[in-house]
């Protein structure tokens, strides 16, 4: 069978989805009160905020990955404040939380039904998503930007700019080596098929206040995706190309090994992420130690890692170790990868959004 021809696909207006979160329901304002967590979780989430301070104070990292549901809990307010006061050093989270984030902030709403969607043909169809986020790769990786960053500039500058295709090709002719070559070709193609034009594109986003991204890209905060190809509604769209969220991926990657380097004395917080988080970090930390076994330099060392799912944990101590095969808790990868990392790993059973507003609290009391 032939692939698939996505140019066919027929897209409608996000505005004519039904949306089932909007940015005024969800968003949780700093001084809001706190829901209640397990009594034994207490002591966890002030030591966290502990080993947050000594962290910043000695200049070591403190790395948020989180999946997109703690964005459409309404975490949003929370992090920016943590960002702007320099609790968090390096934000990752998966396709999904750039989607729900861009939504969000243009629209104002996101979030569909995915099975009365997918029965009708329409799930992810919608036009200006894909469009524009791919719009904000486009533009980024012209900059030299991942996806992450490239998409919190779009939504923060309200559009972008692109070069004209003259000035592209001639680049393209003159260089083809060079790195942003391949960049250049995806512009051109995607500009030339789809009749994007040069110059100023103008995206207003009235709900910045809801977009992690943009709040990431003001305060100056590195902000790296890790997606996967035809993991998000982005891949239902004509203008969906896997070359242009490689790049961007890519990109992000080694942005966030770089932060993993920096990790000596640090923090890592996997909230809600029970795939990407694990899967991410064990390849970074390899990466990092490669190279610095390669200079002499030692291992990372004396970082806590803080894991927050609402899953029991197998009612195993993770504190001790990983469980035997035998044990259905070895089979959760977002304990099990992460308590072999070489940092001091705890677990919380936690919904994601308390974790953080409680840890809020502790670090910034009211």
């Amino acid at each position: 069978m032939p692939a698939l021809d996505l140019s066919r696909l027929k897209v409608l207006p996000l505005a004519e989805r039904r949306s089932l979160t909007r940015v005024e329901d969800i968003l949780v304002p700093k001084d809001a009160p706190l829901r209640p967590v397990a009594p034994q979780l207490i002591p966890v989430i002030r030591g966290a905020a502990e080993k947050i301070r000594q962290a910043r104070a000695a200049g070591s990292q403190v790395i948020l990955m989180y999946g997109a549901h703690l964005l459409r809990n309404g975490a949003a307010l929370l992090l920016t404040d943590l960002m702007e006061r320099g609790f968090v050093t390096h934000l990752a989270t998966n396709g999904a939380g750039t989607i729900h984030d861009w939504e969000y902030a243009w629209l104002g709403r996101s979030t569909e039904s995915v099975e009365q969607n997918v029965a009708t043909g329409t799930f992810g169809t919608w036009d200006e998503t894909g469009r524009n986020i791919h719009l904000a790769l486009l533009s980024g990786a012209l900059s030299g930007l991942g996806y992450g960053r490239s998409l919190g500039r779009f939504i923060h500058e309200d559009g972008c700019t692109l070069p004209p295709l003259e000035e592209m090709m001639a680049a393209v002719s003159q260089f083809p080596g060079d790195p942003l070559a391949g960049a250049c070709c995806d512009a051109i193609s995607a500009m030339q098929r789809f009749g994007i034009p040069s110059g100023r594109i103008d995206v207003e986003h009235a709900f910045k206040q809801g977009s992690i991204l943009a709040q990431a890209w003001r305060t100056g905060v590195p902000v790296s995706i890790h997606p996967g190809i035809g993991y998000d509604i982005i891949a239902c769209h004509p203008m969906f190309n896997g070359s242009v969220i490689g790049r961007g991926a890519g990109e992000d990657f080694r942005l966030f090994a770089g932060a993993v380097e920096g990790l000596d004395g640090g923090v890592v917080m996997s909230v809600g992420s029970a795939i990407m988080a694990p899967q991410v970090f064990e390849k970074s930390l390899s990466c990092v130690h490669n190279l610095r076994f390669q200079n002499g330099r030692p291992a990372v060392s004396n970082f806590d890692i803080y894991v927050v799912d609402l899953q029991d944990g197998g009612n195993w101590d993770w504190t001790q170790g990983e469980p035997p095969k035998t044990n259905p808790a070895y089979y959760l990868r977002f304990c099990k990868s992460f308590s072999r990392m070489g940092g001091a790993m705890r677990y919380l059973q936690c919904d994601n959004l308390d974790f953080i507003h409680h840890l809020h609290r502790e670090l910034v009391p009211a």
